[in-house]
């Protein structure tokens, strides 16, 4: 039994367009074009696998004026790079993009004031040099899952995984926007990673590259300046121009519809419908620097996710509070600043009170919410901290107490904390030079004693910031600072959980017997990091060592 299935395309500059696939033997099949800009034609199929393309005259620039060029749809959810084709799968008459069957859809996942997340780039997540399989698959992410829930993480946030060109890429250059990366496996696989993140109660985040894509994608082929600006959007900052940038400023009067707005559109309302996304990360927002798209396409993306968290966060460097909420349109930013500031501090090569201060409270740069900051040590673009501080001559036992003294500063100040993959296990590889140099984790420093006990440093903390939600609020006071010995000391606190307190020492002096007068509350006071109960009164008398943070929660 056949079914009619529609093929389309949105096209309107372009004079002529036909399709041509399997199902034709690969004869052309011509398309009408109606007064909306789009080309169709109704083709009988069965239920089935095909291969596909459309064949188009040209617009873009470079080829000759009405040229004929063949394109892969922009649409397609599979493609066959090497062939240049796209993958059209049919069942029961209708277009399908596999069978996968979700499985943990009712679980409770968790809000975004409770996250602790996790930025993995699956090719090189799993793998490496030691590792006699290749690895570096959405398969192998799932088998270490479980290894993430005993960390504690409940997010994720997935570099980009669309189809890009090649084998091996950070990603951020986008081909097809709706396939995904076929080196790391299939649309199912990647369905039942998203699923058994769900099923631990973890979230997953995508990396959505929606300011540019790569120079093949197919709307560059059909029609370039319909889709993209036809110079840089944003001079200001050549250093920063990764490739043809999506013109969001353009409108088609005609029919009444922003080209780019409407395509990126239906990638996010799928991306959420069909892989069960919990949020989006974007990626280059200054540059993208079209606020009033941001928001309704936040809006657009949340429509879809219907009554599940969501979280929109903004890659915007540098950060600024203006575009979150309460008046930006997402609901936070990369908080570069925090790295920025707090690697000098924990390198010991400044202690600025005022910049130390805005990277505990960012309410001090406009910021108003726990939500609208994501705080890190590292990322894909920044050198991890153990990297940082080996290229300043710190080494060995020295660098994994200024690592856990970070791991501190990060899990409890004012934000939501997120670990570059590796950094809970002292991994100091330094970062790629390039986005096609394979860099792989090296899982076997959790072979070694100091790095094991990192990790059990970081599960600690991890643990705290989940089940006290004191530290997972807007409240945060600076109670105590001292320039001269370099310690800070702040206070968390909600209505329906116990305080907690946080020391920290950012000399390389051991402060014996050092007192902080006007302490929160009298009483008894639990060193979460050394098990042992401090007394207070209303000053506290403790021995700080050097480069190391106290944690102290109130006792009932």
């Amino acid at each position: 039994m056949s079914s009619s299935i529609e093929f389309n395309l949105l096209a309107p500059n372009n004079k002529k367009l036909s399709l041509v696939g399997s199902f034709s033997n690969w004869k052309e099949i011509p398309m009408e074009k109606g007064d909306d800009g789009y080309f169709r034609t109704q083709v009988e199929l069965e239920d089935g696998v095909y291969q596909y393309k459309f064949r188009v005259q040209s617009k873009s620039p470079a080829f000759t004026p009405d040229e004929w060029v063949d394109v892969i749809d922009p649409y397609a959810t599979d493609v066959d790079e090497i062939k240049k084709q796209g993958v059209l799968r049919i069942k029961e008459g209708k277009r399908i993009v596999d069978t996968y069957v979700w499985q943990y859809d009712d679980k409770v996942l968790p809000e975004n004031h409770e996250l602790v997340i996790y930025e993995m780039h699956i090719a090189d997540f799993s793998g490496g040099e030691l590792d006699a399989h290749k690895r570096g698959k959405y398969v192998d992410a799932i088998a270490k899952l479980d290894y993430l829930c005993e960390l504690g993480i409940n997010a994720i946030e997935l570099m980009p995984v669309n189809e890009y060109p090649g084998d091996y890429s950070w990603g951020y250059k986008v081909r097809h926007y709706f396939a995904t990366e076929s080196s790391y496996g299939t649309t199912e696989e990647l369905k039942r990673f998203i699923d058994e993140c769900h099923a631990r109660g973890i979230r997953v985040i995508l990396d959505g590259i929606y300011n540019h894509t790569d120079e093949e994608c197919p709307l560059l082929l059909i029609d370039r300046n319909y889709w993209y600006y036809e110079y840089m959007h944003y001079p200001e900052d050549p250093g920063n121009y990764w490739g043809p940038e999506f013109n969001y400023d353009n409108y088609n009067e005609k029919l009444k519809i922003k080209p780019a707005w409407q395509f990126i559109g239906d990638v996010v309302t799928f991306w959420v419908r069909e892989y069960h996304i919990d949020g989006i990360r974007f990626d280059a927002v200054r540059q993208l620097a079209n606020y009033e798209f941001l928001e309704w396409i936040a809006n657009e993306a949340k429509k879809a996710a219907a009554n599940k968290p969501f979280y929109n966060i903004a890659e915007h460097i540098p950060d600024t509070h203006k575009v979150v909420t309460p008046n930006g349109p997402l609901d936070a930013c990369w908080h570069e600043s925090f790295y920025y500031f707090a690697i000098p501090h924990i390198a010991g090569e400044s202690f600025e009170l005022e910049k130390l201060k805005e990277v505990l409270d960012p309410r001090r740069q406009g910021y108003t919410a726990t939500t609208n900051v994501i705080n890190y040590l590292a990322t894909h673009d920044r050198e991890r901290t153990m990297r940082e501080l080996g290229d300043r001559g710190i080494f060995g036992e020295e660098a994994f107490r200024r690592t856990k003294l970070a791991a501190v500063l990060l899990t409890t100040a004012m934000g939501v904390p997120m670990l570059w993959m590796g950094e809970e296990f002292g991994e100091h590889k330094r970062k790629s030079e390039t986005v096609t140099q394979p860099k792989k984790i090296a899982w076997p420093l959790l072979e070694r004693e100091k790095n094991r006990d990192l990790f059990a440093y970081y599960k600690s903390l991890i643990e705290l910031r989940k089940e006290n939600r004191s530290l997972q609020n807007d409240n945060i006071e600076i109670f105590h600072e001292n320039a001269e010995a370099k310690v800070i000391a702040y206070h968390r606190w909600t209505e329906d959980a116990p305080p907690v307190v946080v020391v920290l020492n950012f000399s390389n002096n051991a402060l014996l017997g050092y007192q902080i007068p006007n302490f929160p509350a009298a009483g008894k006071w639990r060193d979460r990091i050394n098990n042992c109960d401090v007394e207070a009164g209303e000053n506290l008398t403790l021995d700080l060592p050097e480069y190391e943070g106290k944690v102290l929660v109130y006792q009932d």
